[in-house]
């Protein structure tokens, strides 16, 4: 489904990917470890087009985005849905507005197939009866709930999730990696998380890559990493403070 060759980029003569691979197999969830600020999310943001590398690959069942023009881009991200770290919802919305957006914005749909499918993915989430209200009124977990709702709404076949337990409580930040890894089953999804939340990816992940000094340095299931010899892989799992991972800028 999705596969990175050789993606390098880099910004104001800083390099942020150097020579990064990777795989994605279609129905896979893969999550992205690695410390605050290594590049995981300007990765994630390759995978969606967002960015383009300044050199390399990056393949979306079949095509290669990094060379295709703005109306084919566009084409390629109707098959991604993404939540973004800090949900991104628009203020001066309602939830209504903010989960049916895509629909409103670029379907024909007639208000009420809109008002089902607004209902239908909220319930999803387990947020029921709150499409009047505004983000401000909402919690950081159900605001959460409701980017992964309106993420949802145009049935995509890739997920990408940025952070999805930043800057909320534990439990809350439990509640969203079980309902991660239930819509990924339950929809058969292709999934792609990126986080420095190890339990989260422990929960969520078929398989978990490290991310470290630009580059994947390690790929496999949570068990491998557990195991791993790498001892940046063995530092970021202890929470170690002493070690390579201390000296990464």
């Amino acid at each position: 489904m999705i596969e990175l060759k050789n993606i390098n980029r880099a910004f104001d003569g800083r390099v942020i990917l150097k020579d990064v691979n990777l795989t994605i197999k279609t129905g896979e969830s893969l999550v992205i470890i690695g410390r605050s600020g290594c590049g995981k999310s300007v990765l994630l943001k390759h995978i969606i087009g967002l960015l383009r590398p300044d050199s390399g690959n990056v393949i979306i069942d079949g095509l290669d985005i990094a060379a295709c023009d703005y109306a084919q881009l566009n084409e390629v991200r109707k098959k991604f849905g993404m939540l973004f770290q800090n949900a991104a919802l628009f203020d001066s919305m309602t939830v209504f507005e903010n989960v049916g957006f895509q629909l409103i914005e670029y379907t024909n749909q007639s208000f009420e197939k809109i008002g089902e499918r607004v209902a239908e993915c909220l319930k999803m989430v387990g947020l029921e009866g709150v499409e009047k209200m505004k983000p401000n009124e909402l919690s950081g977990g159900m605001r959460k709930r409701v980017g992964l709702a309106r993420a949802l709404c145009m049935a995509p076949k890739i997920m990408l999730y940025d952070e999805p337990t930043a800057g909320i409580d534990p439990i809350m930040g439990d509640v969203i990696t079980n309902l991660i890894r239930h819509t990924h089953d339950s929809l058969k999804l292709t999934s792609v998380t990126v986080t420095h939340d190890m339990r989260s990816a422990k929960k969520i992940a078929d398989r978990i890559c490290m991310f470290y000094d630009r580059k994947l340095v390690e790929v496999g299931t949570p068990e491998d990493a557990e195991r791993s010899d790498n001892e940046v892989v063995r530092q970021f799992i202890s929470g170690d403070s002493k070690g390579p991972l201390a000296d990464e800028e």
